[in-house]
């Protein structure tokens, strides 16, 4: 069973000028897929961001897809769930989609939070993927408002637009 023992993260930050951010999911798990979504949604809306989500046919093709729509949102949410199988093809499909996430991150400077949970069985994605449980897909959400908020401040927001943070004051 899944554990909750990790506390929280740092409060998201909420925008005033609401950023574009594009969901981009694998819903090879229709059920885990919805529930990832579900989550990222209401963390989203909860930020002041505006959304839109995309489906491709996996995780190896959710990087693709997010490099493909560079510079038309602000930031980006990766979805999807990769359950252990019997053969070597979890580790790379793991490995593979997490390590162009971050090139992405990294290289491109792309605001994104990865929520493609990595399990060994259903029940730990039912539970990670779960809103009311450990609620992945609305931690990834989460993850890209804080790169978010933290790419305005490095390059200096537009006039006008506060990024409020958990102390109730203005990051930029």
């Amino acid at each position: 069973m899944a554990s909750a023992e990790h506390g929280p993260g740092p409060t998201p930050p909420t925008f005033t000028d609401a950023p574009k951010v594009l969901i981009v999911a694998a819903p090879f798990y229709r059920d885990i897929a919805d529930n990832l979504i579900s989550g990222a949604r209401a963390a989203l809306e909860a930020g002041g961001c505006s959304h839109e989500l995309i489906e491709v046919p996996g995780a190896l093709e959710i990087p693709t897809a997010i490099r493909l729509a560079e510079g038309h949102y602000d930031g980006f949410v990766a979805l999807g769930c990769v359950i252990r199988g019997e053969t070597t093809h979890y580790e790379t499909v793991c490995n593979d989609s997490s390590r162009a996430l971050t090139l992405l991150g990294i290289e491109r400077r792309i605001c994104l939070g990865n929520g493609i949970l990595t399990v060994e069985n259903r029940a730990q994605a039912e539970v990670r993927a779960n809103p009311a449980e450990m609620n992945k897909g609305g931690g990834a959400a989460e993850a890209a408002l804080h790169l978010m908020a933290l790419s305005r401040r490095f390059r200096g927001a537009a006039s006008g637009d506060a990024i409020k943070m958990a102390t109730g004051g203005d990051l930029v």
